[in-house]
């Protein structure tokens, strides 16, 4: 009597295309954190640089911008005399776990390519942001001295601006100046450092106080479990190869 063979098993395509697609995704999200880990590290320098820097004239920097150069973290100086008495807009932000708004307004410009700069004045905590009143008549004898920055993009979780009611969600540089009655922006903040608030006013915010930067950790995750998804993969072949 003649025993019969087994059958041959079957080569693991299924298992073989779900394994690539699982591979080249966490290859990608590895990459991706390498990228990211870069930019941070660029950014963090940059911010480093920036604590010793001198402020330069706004219109010189802004005349680099207008040809394409980022002016993104550079420390400038401006003659604003009405910044403390200009009107403003609030816009929504966090700020050390707290819900506030950034207190933004208008300098004018003149003799360059932008007609105005919008100023971020600092913070104030929610409940204090109906508090801030105009410093008519005290104008600044002194530069105000900030640093430039780029407004953050909206995403899909952000609200729709309320430019009716003066408030923002995310800074649209273009509605925003409409709002406060100024025509040609430049495409950048003034976060403002110098000069000091008045009492009850905003906390001047022109840096970010505690960027994480675990990049490089989750950069070694993601290729961690593609080697391991792998190893796995390689394992099951060769059992396959074996029994074949």
């Amino acid at each position: 009597m003649t025993t019969p063979r087994a059958a041959k098993p079957r080569f693991p395509f299924g298992l073989t295309v779900a394994a690539a697609i699982a591979l080249a995704l966490l290859l990608g999200l590895g990459r991706w954190q390498v990228q990211r880990l870069h930019w941070k590290e660029d950014l963090l320098a940059k911010i480093a640089a920036l604590r010793d820097a001198p402020p330069q004239p706004l219109a010189a920097v802004l005349r680099r911008a207008a040809h394409g150069a980022d002016v993104d973290f550079t420390r400038v100086q401006i003659d604003c005399p009405s910044v403390q008495a200009t009107p403003y807009l609030r816009l929504y932000g966090v700020r050390d776990a707290m819900a506030g708004f950034h207190i933004i307004t208008a300098c004018p410009l003149t003799g360059g390519a932008y007609g105005a700069v919008l100023v971020d004045r600092g913070f104030l905590p929610q409940d204090e942001a109906g508090q801030i009143h105009l410093a008519a008549g005290d104008a600044i004898r002194q530069a105000v001295i900030g640093v430039l920055r780029r407004g953050d993009a909206k995403t899909f979780v952000t609200p729709d601006n309320q430019p009716a009611q003066r408030l923002f969600y995310f800074r649209d540089i273009p509605a925003m100046a409409q709002v406060l009655g100024v025509s040609r922006p430049a495409p950048t903040f003034l976060m403002l450092e110098q000069p000091a608030p008045p009492p009850g006013g905003p906390s001047p915010a022109p840096l970010p106080t505690d960027i994480p930067n675990h990049h490089l950790e989750y950069a070694v995750t993601w290729f961690g479990l593609a080697a391991g998804l792998l190893c796995v993969y390689l394992a099951t072949l060769w059992r396959w190869l074996r029994s074949a």
